[in-house]
């Protein structure tokens, strides 16, 4: 669609001669979008229109399209009175859980009114068809077909199960006043009429505590921060672009030249493949296959950093024409950000400075594996493609067992040592260093998750212990099955999914749903 709005534009440009009719009318309806024509904007009326935010402004805005009538409609009144208020409290959660981003949802879904109405009716039918709750058909018509038939991502899945699993229950018709959260004023009222419901909700707080939507106060920190990036990022954008203007001598020309010869010093050259290749031909295991595959990609992201940085550098002094790739190049550097183009190794949202001190971590890393041996613990995030070294052990143990590497999964354990205390890689698997644990905190000692301190975003954790085995048993009782995401955009992109694997967490002294519903996921790279 955006594709047509230059066409769209001269259309409307074209009004103005054809002299149309005094009572004709355009009425525009969009989504904001950094392509919409500023023209088209600037020659019409323009007016902004925002769903309500907060759980009671979007409760109260439910309860009033429901009818008398339709509200009379059940013959089981007292147990649809309670559960419309649980399904009406779901579905005001999950449309401002979005507003904690990664931690609520990793896609932010446009759940509409039509999931809520569609969601009710069935409500009705099953309670009017069936004598006794059919609670597992609810819970799966609601959350799978209904709400889940938006949903894409079976983490997000996930979350709307663990809500139905809480709201959806026989206590939430036993227990009165039942707890929808571990706040003690939201709950569900007793059966009554319409109206005493409506009265309830405006009891509620028009600022809603983090508590409500199942997850720690630490929540409101990570989305006001990001808040605050977008408004700093919006201001950044109205600002003037001037090459040759700026502060300091030279200006930005000067700032971005000086920043390529920087990185043309700092950054070392790529390797020689071929003597990588001969240095390990007596090992031709799939590891060291891997490892050639590294440095086949880093070696095309290090020579195109230095050809881009010779070719800026170039067009700064009028050297070569400065085309459409290098003004890209030039405007990233201007901004500290990493050029489009050097993010086709591997994804990131770390700026310039953090990104080139992190490349030369994982040259090194690299460099030592090259020179010396297979690691003692491999440091994860510093491939390209971690699933690609992942499958290469399970390939390894495969190989050495004589058995089919569909029958293997994972087994992980946390190693409570230091890197340097760790003197041989284990019999079986791989130990793994430099993940990051979101959206919970982690008990050292009992080893398993427990609740973040203050202002504790993110939790670097041990070295954990990667293990192929054989026919692995279910997960038990008191596990948290933890989503490992290559960085913080949690989707990822359509190139290069972020999920990678499921870690298996010990879940603490509260059930695993605990960790669902705040979010709770482990980093192979941050974006600082």
């Amino acid at each position: 669609m955006t594709s047509w709005l230059p066409a769209l534009d001269k259309i409307i440009e074209a009004f103005e001669k054809a002299d149309p009719n005094p009572n004709f009318r355009l009425w525009l309806s969009s989504n904001p979008s950094p392509d919409f024509p500023i023209a088209i904007l600037q020659r019409g009326i323009k007016m902004t229109t925002e769903p309500p935010k907060g759980l009671r402004a979007n409760l109260l805005r439910l309860y009033n399209t429901v009818t008398e009538e339709s509200y009379a409609e059940c013959r089981t009144q007292a147990k649809y009175n309670k559960l419309l208020f649980s399904l009406t409290y779901f579905h005001s959660t999950i449309l401002e859980r979005r507003k904690f981003r990664n931690l609520g949802l990793n896609i932010p879904y446009d759940f509409s009114d039509t999931d809520y109405v569609v969601s009710d009716d069935l409500l009705k039918v099953y309670l009017d068809e069936y004598e006794e709750t059919p609670w597992d058909a609810l819970k799966y018509l609601i959350s799978e077909a209904n709400y889940g038939g938006r949903v894409t991502d079976e983490i997000d899945r996930r979350v709307l199960r663990s809500y139905l699993d809480q709201f959806y229950c026989e206590d939430a018709l036993s227990i009165p006043n039942y707890p929808l959260s571990s706040l003690s004023i939201y709950y569900i009222p007793e059966p009554g009429p319409l109206q005493t419901y409506k009265d309830y909700i405006m009891t509620l707080p028009t600022n809603d505590s983090p508590e409500a939507f199942g997850q720690h106060g630490n929540a409101e920190i990570a989305f006001q921060i990001e808040d605050s990036k977008i408004v700093l990022e919006s201001l950044v954008s109205l600002q003037p672009q001037d090459a040759s203007g700026g502060d300091g001598e030279g200006g930005a020309e000067q700032m971005v030249y000086d920043l390529c010869e920087d990185l043309l010093n700092t950054i070392p050259k790529a390797w020689n493949l071929e003597n990588v290749m001969k240095a390990k031909a007596d090992d031709p295991s799939a590891l060291h296959v891997v490892l050639f595959q590294e440095v086949e990609r880093y070696n095309v992201l290090l020579d195109r950093i230095h050809a881009d940085c010779k070719a800026v550098q170039r067009g700064i002094k009028g050297l070569v024409v400065m085309s459409a790739e290098l003004d890209a190049i030039f405007n990233a550097f201007d901004k500290a950000r990493v050029p489009g183009k050097w993010l086709k190794t591997y994804p990131t949202l770390k700026p310039l400075g953090s990104w080139s001190r992190d490349l030369l971590l994982r040259w090194t890393e690299l460099n030592t594996w090259i020179e010396q041996t297979y690691p003692r613990v491999y440091w994860l995030s510093g491939f390209t493609y971690p699933t690609g070294f992942l499958t290469a052990v399970l390939q390894t143990t495969a190989r050495k067992s004589a058995i089919p590497i569909d029958t293997l999964s994972w087994d992980f354990s946390i190693i409570n040592l230091d890197e340097k205390e760790i003197t041989q890689p284990p019999r079986d698997g791989v130990y793994v260093r430099g993940t990051f644990l979101e959206g919970a905190g982690w008990d050292f000692e009992n080893g398993c998750l427990c609740e973040p301190d203050p202002m504790e975003l993110i939790v670097t954790m041990p070295i954990i212990h990667f293990k192929p085995i054989e026919n692995k048993k279910k997960v038990g009782r008191g596990i948290y099955q933890c989503p490992m995401y290559l960085y913080p955009l949690r989707t990822g992109s359509r190139e290069r999914p972020s999920f990678m694997v499921m870690v298996e967490l010990r879940s603490g002294n509260v059930d695993p749903e605990h960790w669902i519903l705040r979010g709770t996921a482990l980093l192979l790279a941050l974006a600082i």
